[in-house]
């Protein structure tokens, strides 16, 4: 078979980063399951566990607790390897890792619960019930810890794929772009091809770049690229890409073809393969059903529940701003929420009194009249307790009562002033087709220092990809840029 040629130095370097990854998981896998199997036999029988057995159906059967443990640890490192959680183009991002330790995980324990019954084999309920959750739970915190390591070296290109984009100028553009705002994803680009183009690309990009699809033998020498990443383009038809994926090795070569679409999440989208067509369905996005019905008793509780917890501080907070500066304690300004609406929105009030006044000269001094985020840099009617409030968003818990009468939700895209509404387009609406957040996705991803492109970019994301679990993602990250809220703060 011909092959897409790569220097046999560079292929070995390159595919080493994959086995380096796969032992390392294997090794803190292994020790995460010793510690916690032999620590709950430990702590559910003792020392001496040695001695303690279970008994089957038949007289002779008699196995020592210690032996079930290494039977549970060696099935579960099986399932684990059964399920592709060591594979390296899963590791390091997004939900799929996680959802594949809980489903073999889950089984493997169901499989031992049916042999138990078929076999009549009395095991401990406790032994079992308290080592499937805990070791899900220090699988996932070990591997949440190799994340954080990957996304380190993500960020130079280390452990990650090397890519050649093959498409024409405009959508090679767009993936490259995508592509370098998650390098912790793994996709480190290497090259371009731009099939189709007779002139150098306006936009120089900082990679190699080669031009029509015969030279793309030579591109993935030269840049020792392993991952070929199809996009589009005139060129590029059906027949095309299969004679390309012909000439790679499958040992030493990924083939990736990107769809013309982003910002959708895994969960919508569906691959089915129909008389040879990979046809990818992508669901609409709903604004109704009991989802968000749901979604409003989580709201509810959590927002009574927050807010029992909560009034001690409450309390000190509306002390001191009574006493630090002239003026009421709740600021109420409207706003405009879910399908347009108005409410009053409440926060603590970190401004000095008749501060909206000033608010049209200070943006039109900063030239930032015409953009639907109305924000001033060092604002100076911020009070030196609001300073302090907005960097740890203190000033924004009295929202929780918008929370509970139902104007608001815990996360959803900010509310914005009627003024920024005037200024959107038809994309920037789609914000209003859900209740809007106490948090979102801009407050964790940037706060203050995002431009209002990136802000709306990641609030059509929630928009259009919401779910519970994706709720309880941001609140956890928004609790730690509350305790830890960095130089990005305002």
């Amino acid at each position: 078979m011909n092959t897409l040629g790569v220097r046999p130095a560079l292929d070995q370097k390159r595919s080493d980063w994959r086995q380096w990854l796969s032992r390392g998981l294997i090794f803190t896998d292994f020790l995460v399951l010793v510690w916690v199997v032999f620590g709950v036999q430990i702590a559910w029988f003792g020392f001496d566990s040695a001695n303690v057995a279970f008994q089957g159906a038949l007289d002779d059967l008699a196995v020592s607790y210690t032996v079930v443990s290494v039977v549970l640890i060696v099935a579960w490192m099986f399932i684990l390897n059964v399920y592709d959680t060591r594979n390296a183009r899963i590791i390091g991002a997004g939900p799929t890792e996680y959802r594949l330790i809980a489903d073999g995980s889950l089984r493997l324990f169901g499989l031992v619960a049916i042999v138990s019954f078929l076999f009549q084999i009395n095991l401990a309920r406790g032994y079992i019930l308290i080592a499937l959750p805990l070791g899900v739970a220090v699988l996932a915190v070990s591997r949440w810890l190799w994340r954080q390591w990957l996304g380190v070296k993500r960020q130079t290109g280390e452990f990650s794929a090397r890519v050649l984009l093959v498409g024409s100028a405009r959508s090679i553009r767009h993936i490259r772009t995508e592509l370098a705002r998650h390098p912790e994803e793994g996709y480190h680009i290497v090259g371009e091809c731009w099939a189709g183009s007779t002139q150098e690309p306006r936009d120089e990009p900082s990679v190699p770049v080669y031009l029509h699809l015969d030279s793309i033998e030579r591109a993935m020498t030269e840049t020792g690229a392993d991952t070929l990443v199809i996009t589009s383009g005139e060129e590029l038809t059906p027949e095309a890409i299969r004679r390309l994926s012909w000439r790679l090795d499958g040992e030493r070569h990924q083939l990736i073809v990107g769809a013309s679409l982003t910002d959708v999440a895994g969960p919508r989208i569906h691959t089915r393969p129909v008389a040879g067509l990979p046809l990818i369905h992508v669901e609409v996005p709903r604004y109704d059903g009991p989802k968000h019905v749901g979604k409003r008793v989580f709201d509810f509780a959590g927002a009574a529940l927050l807010l029992a917890i909560l009034s001690p501080l409450l309390a000190v907070l509306a002390v001191a701003v009574k006493v630090t500066s002239r003026g009421p304690v709740i600021y109420r300004q409207e706003r405009i929420g879910i399908n347009g609406q108005s409410f009053m929105m409440y926060k603590f009030r970190s401004m000095r009194v008749n501060a909206d006044a000033e608010l049209a000269t200070l943006l039109a001094l900063q030239g930032r009249s015409n953009q639907p985020l109305f924000k001033v840099d060092n604002d100076p009617r911020v009070t030196s307790l609001g300073r302090f409030l907005r960097k740890h968003s203190l000033d924004e818990f009295p929202q929780l009562f918008n929370v509970l009468f139902g104007t608001m939700s815990l996360v959803g895209p900010r509310p914005q002033r009627t003024g920024e509404v005037a200024l959107y387009d038809d994309a920037a609406r789609r914000r209003l087709l859900v209740k809007p957040g106490m948090s979102g996705m801009w407050q964790v991803g940037g706060r203050s220092a995002l431009p209002w492109e990136d802000a709306l970019r990641l609030d059509l994301f929630y928009v259009e990809n919401w779910s519970l679990i994706g709720d309880l993602i941001i609140l956890w990250k928004t609790i730690r840029a509350v305790l830890a809220p960095g130089n990005q703060a305002r």
